[in-house]
């Protein structure tokens, strides 16, 4: 199995892509219109190449079952969940984000219902995310656990 697969057109403007084993990684190098020479020279460095993840990227996400034991189905860059009672958990990161500013999106769904779910207070830390999981559009319907929960963090 190659660690690193690289396609593209090795003439004119395109679009290098280089891949890695797990797809939430992958990077996407755009070539300029004019010839460099990677390797060799005075300046071999990749400075003059543009990337599409200088700004805000996804630095973290999860999807987990939020019923009966708590499990993580699949993530990149969490630790770990809490279960600090119904419909209310922790997300931990095992990177910390480069301060508070950044911004958990956060989605539910379970056979009956879907919906967003709400940041619990002051619950926003570099590393860690407390949420509630609510069912409904009524005004403060109580907290549920359900067996979808997903959550996307952008940030710098």
């Amino acid at each position: 199995m190659s660690k690193v697969k690289i396609k593209g057109n090795a003439s004119g403007t395109g679009v290098l892509t280089i891949e890695a084993p797990n797809t939430n990684t992958d990077r996407t190098i755009t070539l300029p219109d004019e010839d460099i020479t990677l390797g060799g020279g005075a300046d071999t460095s990749l400075s003059n190449l543009s990337s599409t993840g200088d700004a805000k990227v996804c630095k973290a996400w999860v999807n987990f079952n939020g019923t009966g034991t708590v499990a993580i189905r699949d993530s990149h860059n969490v630790s770990s969940i809490t279960d600090n009672g119904t419909g209310d958990y922790t997300i931990t990161l095992s990177n910390a984000m480069a301060n508070t500013n950044w911004c958990p999106v956060i989605t539910h769904r379970d056979a009956t219902y879907e919906g967003m779910s709400a940041i619990l207070g002051e619950a926003l830390t570099t590393t860690t995310v407390r949420l509630g999981v609510r069912q409904g559009h009524v005004t403060a319907p109580p907290r549920q656990d359900t067996s979808l929960v997903a959550m996307v963090a952008f940030g710098d």
